[in-house]
């Protein structure tokens, strides 16, 4: 009995640690940061009350999409990611888990998320997502070795998914959902840049053409931030000014943009590893902030 019990014992925990490894892949926090940005698209799109059922399908099709695609991201870049000090450790390049079990994975969890989404919700809101793993894998993933433009490109998939959720509880497409788009997109390239600052060595090891890393003395990666926290500062007000949403929300905006360019200058002027993570921590607070401010002071319609 002593026996089969440890014997047991062993396998339960061989499994949690295997399951521990395969959730790892699907990358939890930022599926989080794609459900959150989703949902309150799909709120902000909603007329009148939200149907909960739509949204609670919509979250577990783009849930299903953004884990497969974060997966088969790990799997092409499991050679990248083994010589980085901060990713060596995952699951594919320490070996936890093989490359063709992390490729079936990643397959069947994108494919299970943009069918759900096409069968469960509607065709738009499938496409969309389709767009965003297709822009992820195929075009920002080799981009990252070959040129710096691959920040700017990834921010456009990163930036697509409250454009899912729009579509979702519309079945359209309107300038609205395209505010959303640029906010997101603006927010990303200081956020990358600042982890781009802060791991730029590492990055440089494994061949990452980040801007910090081609960019010795840091002045044009210092112009991007300012740059573009100026234009979020100005494109972040815009929901206000198309009426969707009211003053509370405009004077949060302008605030949280006032403090996200404050941390981007300081980041231009002194490429310290204090600055990058000051402005790392600013814009971490500066998104769930706006949208929570968003979708507390939607305008109704």
């Amino acid at each position: 009995m002593t026996l089969r019990t440890g014997t047991l014992d062993i396998e339960l925990t061989r499994a949690r640690r295997r399951a521990a490894d395969f959730a790892a892949l699907a990358k939890p926090r930022v599926v989080l940061m794609v459900l959150l940005t989703a949902l309150v698209g799909f709120y902000l799109g909603s007329r009148g009350a939200p149907d909960y059922v739509a949204l609670l399908q919509t979250l577990i099709g783009v849930g299903l999409a953004a884990a497969g695609s974060l997966a088969l991201n790990q799997f092409l870049e499991r050679e990248v990611d083994s010589r980085m000090e901060r990713t060596r450790l995952r699951p594919l390049p320490d070996g936890r888990i093989e490359p063709t079990e992390a490729l079936g994975f990643g397959a069947a969890m994108t494919v299970a998320g943009l069918l759900y989404l096409a069968l469960a919700v509607n065709v738009l809101s499938s496409l969309v997502a389709a767009i965003i793993v297709g822009s992820y894998l195929f075009v920002y993933t080799p981009l990252k070795r070959k040129s710096a433009i691959c920040t700017v490109v990834g921010s456009i998939s990163g930036a697509l998914p409250p454009v899912i959720g729009w579509a979702a509880a519309r079945g359209e497409l309107g300038l609205e959902a395209w505010v959303l788009f640029a906010i997101l997109f603006l927010w990303q390239l200081p956020h990358t840049l600042a982890i781009g600052t802060l791991y730029r060595e590492d990055y440089a090891r494994a061949g990452i053409r980040v801007l910090p890393v081609v960019d010795p003395d840091g002045r044009s990666t210092g112009r991007q931030i300012v740059s573009n926290c100026l234009a979020l500062l100005v494109v972040g007000l815009l929901p206000t000014l198309i009426g969707l949403a009211g003053a509370v929300y405009f004077l949060g905006a302008f605030a949280l943009g006032v403090g996200l360019l404050g941390c981007g200058f300081a980041l231009a002027i002194s490429r310290s590893m204090a600055n990058a993570r000051r402005l790392l921590f600013a814009s971490l607070v500066y998104l769930p902030v706006l949208l929570g401010l968003m979708a507390l002071d939607k305008v109704p319609f």
